[in-house]
């Protein structure tokens, strides 16, 4: 696995996508693709930024540090696809998931938490969140998540 500074240092090393490879009509889409990025972590927001701008096609729209700040964003930013921490201030991610999976169903929402481990099994689909990635698994599995996600 890679962390962060790892991460940062890939692009050249890190595989392409076999999706981006396809052809010039596949590319323009995901180009367009726009990401929301939501933990209560100044540094884990910008490392998260960092690796998707770096690694991705995919361009972070926003960022926001609680889930209240998220819906906000969210209906204000109309992201294609919302990374999201479980343990923040004022609402947590599984409860700003709800709220979104009402007001935008069809946004996944990646929780990328440090407890991933304890959710999974208790966390369905219906609580708005679309895939859990551990933080522990680090960057490369939350970019494969939204390359599989964005790209589908």
């Amino acid at each position: 696995m890679l962390n962060a500074t790892q991460a940062l240092r890939a692009p050249a090393s890190m595989p392409s996508s076999p999706v981006l490879d396809q052809g010039a009509d596949r590319h323009e889409t995901v180009l367009g693709r726009k990401i929301l990025v939501v933990d209560d972590s100044h540094f884990e927001r910008s490392v998260i930024r960092s690796a998707v701008e770096a690694l991705t096609k995919f361009r972070v729209c926003g960022e926001a540090s609680d889930g209240a700040e998220a819906i906000q964003k969210a209906r204000e930013l109309r992201p294609d696809l919302v990374i999201m921490d479980l343990a923040m201030p004022l609402m947590n991610g599984v409860e700003a998931a709800m709220v979104l999976k009402n007001t935008m169903p069809k946004t996944p929402v990646v929780l990328f938490t440090l407890y991933a481990e304890q959710l999974r099994g208790a966390i369905s689909p219906s609580f708005g969140v679309t895939v859990i990635v551990s933080k522990t698994e680090g960057l490369a599995a939350l970019i494969e998540s939204l390359e599989r996600l964005l790209t589908a």
